[in-house]
């Protein structure tokens, strides 16, 4: 019999004018993944599926830094998030020109 598969989800927090790096804002499985999705969606934020790097942070605690180890793989969310919302995108490249 195949094992089944928990839903996972966690919600990262960034603003590059405030921040150095994306922080855990959230996490959860099965029925608490799937409120933070509805959440998401329901606000209008972007929802990335990515089962690998939901594993790691769901070894993080609420409100820790993302750590060196998976900024490759949350720099792919950023570069997701600022190609698809302007505002976001305007945001980040203005960080980075300071």
């Amino acid at each position: 019999m195949p094992k089944k598969t928990i839903k996972k989800a966690a919600a990262l927090q960034y603003d590059p004018a405030k921040d150095d790096v994306p922080m855990l804002t959230a996490f959860g499985q099965g029925h608490v993944a799937e409120r933070i999705i509805d959440t998401a969606t329901q606000a209008a934020v972007p929802v990335v599926h990515d089962a690998r790097l939901a594993n790691m942070l769901g070894q993080m605690k609420i409100g820790d830094e993302i750590p060196p180890q998976i900024y490759a793989a949350v720099a792919q969310i950023l570069i997701f998030l600022s190609e698809n919302d302007q505002l976001f995108g305007e945001r980040l490249q203005n960080s980075y020109r300071r």
